[in-house]
C-alpha cells in the first residue's frame, strides 16, 4: 500500500470510528453505516462527485478526500467568496464540521451556495460522513 493510500485509510478509519461513536453505532455497524451513507449520498450526486476519475463539471466541488481537507482548496473549482473566506479562516472538513454543514450549511458558512435543503436526520448525516471518510483524494 502506498503512503497516501495508507494515510487515507488511517484517516478514514479514525473518522469512521468517531462518526459511529457519535451516531450510536458500534464497530459492527461500520460497514452498514458506509453502505447507508453511499445510498444517502445519492441526493448529492446532482452537484457533487466522489470518483476522482469523473470528468463532469458539476455545480459543487469533488468531495473525494474531503475529510481532513481545508475548505475551498480543491484545485480547479470556483468556490463562492463565502467558502473561500471560510477556508482562509481555517475551516477544515472533519466529521463534526461536515455533520454540522450538512445539517445547516448557512450556520457553518454564511453566504454559501447549496441547492438541496439541509438534512435534518442525524443518522443519515452520520452515514454520509462515514461514506465520505472512505473516499480517497485523487
Amino acid at each position: 500500500m502506498c503512503r497516501p493510500r495508507r494515510a487515507a485509510a488511517i484517516t478514514a478509519a479514525a473518522v469512521l470510528g468517531a462518526v459511529l461513536a457519535v451516531s450510536g453505532h458500534g464497530p459492527a455497524g461500520a460497514e452498514d453505516a458506509v453502505a447507508r451513507g453511499a445510498r444517502a449520498f445519492q441526493r448529492c450526486y446532482s452537484c457533487h462527485m466522489v470518483d476522482p476519475a469523473e470528468t463532469a463539471t458539476l455545480e459543487g466541488p469533488m468531495l473525494a478526500g474531503i475529510v481532513g481537507r481545508r475548505a475551498a482548496t480543491r484545485p480547479g473549482f470556483d468556490y463562492s467568496d463565502a467558502m473561500r473566506a471560510a477556508g482562509d479562516a481555517g475551516l477544515v472538513w472533519d466529521a463534526t464540521t461536515l455533520d454540522r454543514f450538512v445539517a445547516d450549511p448557512q450556520a457553518v458558512v454564511p453566504g454559501t451556495r447549496m441547492s438541496l435543503p439541509p438534512l435534518a436526520d442525524p443518522d443519515l448525516r452520520a452515514a454520509i460522513v462515514a461514506y465520505l471518510a472512505t473516499t480517497a483524494a485523487p
